[in-house]
C-alpha cells in the first residue's frame, strides 16, 4: 500500500490559489475605487464566522442530523471498532452518536481529538459488515486527525470573503473609470470571481476525501473494506437521498458521501465529493488490484 496521490500538496496549492485570487481582487479594488480599506471589514467578519463555526462544528453537524449520544451498552461493536482504531492512532476515544436517519452515511466532527465526535447513521449500521463499518469509521477519524474542519472552515472563509468583496465590487465599483481602473475588468472580476473560489473551495473538499480515504485505509490495513462500503453506500444514498436544508448543506462536506440526489454533467464541478468510483479504484491500487 504505497500508492500517494500528494493530496496534502493539492491542498496546499489550492489554498495558494484562493489567497492569490483574494489578493487580486484586492489589487483591482485599490486601483479602480479607492476603497481598499473595507476588504478588511469583510476578513474580520468571515475570521469571526470561521471561529463560531469551527469551535461549534460538532453542535451544528451533530444537531442539523438529530443525532442522539449512544453509550457502550447500546452499541458495543460500535465502541470496539472506533476504541481500537483509535488506540493504534494513538489519539483519545471519540464520542459516539447515532442519526436516526435511514439513508447510509457517517461523518466525524470536532475542533481536534479531544474534541471530537463521530456519527454513524442507523442506515449505515443496519447495511454495512462489520469490516466494511470499519473501513468508514477508520476514514471519519483521519478526518479529525488530519484537522479537515480546520481545513475546510478556512476555506470557507477566505471564499465566503472572496464573495463578500466581489458583491460589494458589483454595487459600489461603478467609479472605476475616474480612478483610472477599467469598469469592465471590475464586473467580470465581481461575477468570475465568486465561481473561482467556490471551485477551489470544493476541490479543496475533495483532496480531503481523498485523503482521507488513503490514510484511513493504512489505519485499518484493510482498503478493499472501505471500497466495499463505498459500493453499498452509493446505492444505499441514491435509494434514500436526504431533502437539500440549509442546515444539512453546510454540514453535507463532512459526511462520507453526497446525502443529496446524485449530481451529473457540469453540476460535478459543484460536488463537495469526489466521483465515488474513482475514490473505489484508488482503494483498489493501493490493494495492488
Amino acid at each position: 500500500m504505497t500508492n500517494r496521490h500528494f493530496n496534502g500538496l493539492k491542498t496546499t496549492l489550492l489554498f495558494s490559489a484562493l489567497w492569490v485570487l483574494l489578493l487580486a481582487i484586492g489589487a483591482i479594488i485599490a486601483q479602480g475605487t479607492g476603497r481598499s480599506a473595507f476588504i478588511w471589514v469583510f476578513a474580520l467578519i468571515g475570521v469571526a464566522t470561521t471561529f463560531y463555526s469551527y469551535w461549534n462544528s460538532d453542535k451544528l453537524a451533530l444537531r442539523a442530523m438529530a443525532a442522539r449520544p449512544v453509550s457502550e451498552a447500546e452499541a458495543p461493536g460500535y465502541y470496539a471498532v472506533v476504541r481500537e482504531l483509535a488506540t493504534a492512532a494513538r489519539q483519545p476515544m471519540p464520542r459516539l452518536y447515532i442519526s436516526p436517519t435511514a439513508q447510509p452515511n457517517a461523518f466525524a466532527t470536532g475542533r481536534n481529538p479531544r474534541n471530537a465526535a463521530v456519527c454513524c447513521t442507523e442506515g449505515i449500521l443496519r447495511l454495512l459488515e462489520p469490516r466494511e463499518l470499519r473501513g468508514v469509521l477508520g476514514h471519519e477519524l483521519m478526518h479529525v486527525y488530519n484537522r479537515d474542519i480546520l481545513t475546510s472552515s478556512v476555506a470557507a472563509a477566505v471564499a465566503g470573503v472572496i464573495t463578500s468583496v466581489a458583491q460589494f465590487l458589483m454595487f459600489f465599483g461603478g467609479g472605476g473609470r475616474e480612478r483610472g481602473g477599467n469598469p469592465l475588468a471590475m464586473i467580470a472580476t465581481a461575477l468570475l470571481a465568486p465561481i473561482a473560489a467556490s471551485l477551489i473551495q470544493l476541490a479543496i473538499s475533495r483532496t480531503r476525501e481523498y485523503d482521507a480515504d488513503e490514510d484511513g485505509a493504512r489505519l485499518t490495513g484493510d482498503p478493499l473494506a472501505l471500497a466495499s462500503a463505498l459500493r453499498k453506500i452509493e446505492s444505499g444514498a441514491a435509494a434514500r437521498p436526504l431533502a437539500p436544508s440549509q442546515r444539512l448543506e453546510n454540514v453535507s462536506h463532512m459526511m462520507i458521501a453526497n446525502p443529496f440526489r446524485g449530481s451529473s454533467g457540469l453540476t460535478r464541478m459543484f460536488a463537495t465529493h469526489p466521483p465515488m468510483r474513482e475514490r473505489i479504484a484508488r482503494l483498489e491500487r493501493m490493494a495492488g488490484y
